[in-house]
């Protein structure tokens, strides 16, 4: 079912979405300090006028214009107000803009992905996710449909496939698959509001999503569990310059910030600077264990090796 615009739904179909939304975006404006004018009055016990709708639905889009799409994730996954029911009126109120700019695409992809993972139950395993399951889940949000991917799209499952393979966050990051489907998204322009298209990125970003935060915290544990070993051996500090950060950084500051990054990056998956950092951070640990695993035997052989007569005279 392809969205139809605002102005084919009549006025009783906008306005309880315009007041369901209305506390949404009044929190969106407090949390994050958007110059816009107060919102109007809303009352759903009332029956809209044509002017109530319409200057409702202008001051949404003059915040939609202002919210950023990472300040919609942040919001929304910290917020008591982000349900079901609310994530779909999101997703409605974007779908139906008669002009959609790409933070609106960008907005419609984070909201679908936000929307399946509340949905979806826990537990699903990977072979799980098919096109069908996924377009099941979001059915009440894109309507019914029959579920096929787009000729187009089939690049998506290459891309799968690859970051699949990944054992370590930098093989992910250096694989280019997160910029590769990126990219696939945008050359898509007004092609992604197929339903069958969003379906297939839906299911893509959410894959992907998975995928990040597994390998994410195998490094971050791979990191704490090697600071352990190397305080066990006496190693205190190491150097991490290539992580941007000190060269005789203690491990007591960088198990700190191993903690304060599983926080960090709950929020969103991307190849931004933090993530760079965590990557070289374990090369850093990694090199630092292989230092101290070959300072031991040295000193093993030394201790070992007979020592040199210090005097006396031979017989």
């Amino acid at each position: 079912m392809t969205p139809t615009p605002s102005t084919a739904r009549s006025l009783g179909e906008q306005w309880p979405q315009l007041c369901a939304l209305q506390p949404i975006y009044s929190a969106l404006v407090k949390e994050f300090v958007i110059d816009v004018p107060a919102s109007p009055l809303i009352d759903d016990a009332q029956s809209p006028s044509q002017e109530a709708v319409e200057q409702a639905t202008a001051w949404l889009q003059q915040v939609d214009v202002q919210i950023q799409v990472h300040q919609l994730r942040q919001f929304l996954q910290t917020t008591p107000l982000a349900n079901e029911a609310s994530l779909r009126d999101l997703l409605t109120h974007h779908l139906h803009k008669e002009v959609k700019a790409s933070s609106d695409r960008d907005k419609i992809d984070f909201l679908l992905v936000q929307y399946f993972s509340l949905c979806a139950p826990s537990g699903l395993e990977d072979s799980d996710l098919d096109l069908e399951y996924v377009a099941q889940v979001l059915e009440p949000a894109l309507g019914p449909q029959e579920p096929k991917l787009p000729i187009w799209l089939t690049t998506l499952e290459t891309l799968m496939q690859s970051a699949a393979k990944c054992r370590r966050l930098s093989e992910l990051l250096h694989s280019g698959v997160l910029e590769q489907g990126r990219k696939l998204k945008m050359q898509s322009a007004d092609r992604y509001y197929d339903p069958s298209a969003m379906v297939a990125f839906a299911r893509f970003s959410f894959l992907m999503r998975r995928i990040f935060f597994r390998l994410m915290h195998e490094d971050l544990n791979a990191i704490l569990d090697g600071l352990r070993e190397l305080e066990k051996r006496g190693v205190n500090s190491l150097d991490c310059r290539r992580a941007q950060f000190s060269a005789d950084e203690p491990t007591t500051r960088l198990r700190m910030i191993c903690q304060s990054w599983k926080v960090m990056f709950h929020a969103e998956y991307s190849s931004g600077q933090p993530l760079r950092m965590l990557v070289d951070l374990r090369a850093a640990v990694d090199e630092a264990l292989q230092g101290a695993g070959a300072k031991k035997p040295a000193a093993r052989a030394a201790a070992a090796s007979p020592k040199s007569p210090s005097g006396g005279k031979r017989s």
